[in-house]
């Protein structure tokens, strides 16, 4: 009778039939237990049964790796708050930009979306750094080196068509000078390597209106198209493919068996 009573309260609670019925196993005491415990739930087999020491030495990692998916979140959520009030058109972008600064009581998640913008580009390329220096981009990790590189790529992809969202002078003009080196893309660019062999007869295949610079714009100039066309990436297409990339490289880390060891 008395063991009974001497019971602490979460061995009552593993006992309850509530407890079984959403837990449906006790409480791990054991390294096997909680391996169990991990690969069988929904949520927790996402995560390596074990972690070794380094990996969780902010030493070691500078948690830049966590603090990438942190600000994708919160970009995410601020960037969807701010699709209620602004709309992609030359007639308004700017004025909507004023209008969430100014007028619209949420108006603060401007300004947390757009240094949540600059602060993941920043520890993404810290992050890239840390990987190659502690070496982790070697066998067997360099399948998820090159997702990390794409990922990278994305993140700066984000960055580039955001910038010309806000309409102002600023990012027309930024654009406008980017989408020009675009021409000398080899191949794709009408000014660029290769562009002249694209051509059947007298007929070239790549020219001002089809090169690289031309479908990224919607145009030959920097307008309503290419506002558009930037605003449908930055908020859908490129997002969407950053998650997918990041899906594969959070289960990569986990089937490499975690972080990798210092050198």
């Amino acid at each position: 009778m008395s063991d009974k009573n001497d019971k602490s309260l979460l061995e009552k609670m593993e006992e309850s039939q509530v407890w079984k019925s959403i837990i449906r196993s006790g409480i791990p005491r054991t390294r096997r237990q909680r391996m169990h415990a991990i690969l069988g739930s929904v949520f927790l087999h996402l995560h390596p049964a074990r972690l070794p020491k380094h990996a969780v030495k902010v030493g070691y990692t500078w948690c830049m790796g966590g603090l990438s998916f942190f600000l994708f979140v919160n970009l995410t959520i601020t960037g969807i708050l701010l699709m209620f009030y602004y709309r992609p058109t030359v007639e308004y972008a700017f004025t909507d930009i004023i209008d969430l600064s100014e007028q619209v009581p949420l108006g603060i998640m401007r300004e947390l979306h757009r240094w949540a913008a600059h602060s993941m580009v920043l520890i993404v390329w810290l992050h890239m750094v840390r990987v190659f220096m502690t070496g982790s981009y070697k066998p067997p990790r360099e399948f998820n080196w090159g997702i990390g590189v794409i990922l990278m790529v994305l993140t700066m992809l984000l960055s580039i068509t955001g910038y010309l969202l806000p309409w102002d002078q600023l990012a027309i003009w930024a654009v406008t000078v980017g989408s020009n080196m675009a021409r000398a893309t080899p191949f794709l660019g009408n000014e660029g390597p290769g562009a002249a062999l694209l051509a059947i007869g007298d007929i070239n295949l790549i020219h001002v209106g089809s090169d690289v610079r031309f479908a990224l714009l919607g145009g030959r100039f920097v307008g309503e198209a290419t506002l558009l066309r930037f605003y449908v990436l930055h908020c859908i297409a490129i997002p969407f493919v950053a998650m997918i990339f990041m899906a594969v490289h959070f289960w990569r880390i986990r089937k490499d068996g975690g972080i990798s060891g210092p050198l």
